[in-house]
């Protein structure tokens, strides 16, 4: 079934392009982020800045999450800590990606990329939040694992994109 994403072999990358896929984990990671904001506010009726306090609470104590039934409010520290946190894991997983997909083509970043997302929602939502970040397990939901697997799609087709073309003999 592989090879059905698979060009012959002289027609590959068959390096990883670590800059492309750092590259391509900050971008997926700010849609991620984008994403999630705006599909909690939208589909769940709930503040946009609730992930980000999610996110801020792993450095700075649950103290940071809103009262239940209380929106969260907009902090400049929170943004700035929760940023500090996901983008650079964001990179991280990107780096990740771009070694899974870069022998492949559109087809096959966007599938092994979307497939690296849903893996990064189960083993972050079901196995480290339980244990280490409780609050996290109320992010077990639909709109979770889409951001999830969007950001692992983004992340497959922005490396392809953002790659270095690769070498020819002349």
């Amino acid at each position: 079934m592989a090879q059905v994403l698979t060009a012959p072999r002289d027609e590959l990358h068959s390096v990883t392009d670590w800059k492309a896929g750092a590259w391509a984990g900050l971008i997926a990671g700010l849609v991620f982020v984008m994403l999630q904001m705006g599909m909690v506010w939208l589909f769940q009726s709930e503040s946009p800045w609730g992930p980000p306090h999610m996110i801020a609470a792993m450095a700075l104590g649950k103290e940071v999450l809103p009262s239940p039934g209380t929106p969260a409010p907009f902090d400049l520290k929170i943004m700035m800590t929760a940023m500090m946190i996901h983008l650079p894991m964001s990179i991280a997983y990107g780096l990740i990606g771009a070694w899974l997909v870069h022998s492949f083509d559109w087809a096959g970043g966007l599938m092994i990329g979307a497939g690296l997302g849903l893996a990064i929602y189960i083993v972050n939502f079901y196995g480290i939040a339980p244990a280490a970040f409780p609050w996290f397990v109320m992010g077990r939901n639909w709109i979770g694992a889409f951001s999830h697997i969007m950001f692992g799609a983004v992340v497959g087709v922005a490396y392809i994109a953002l790659r270095k073309p690769k070498l020819t003999s002349r």
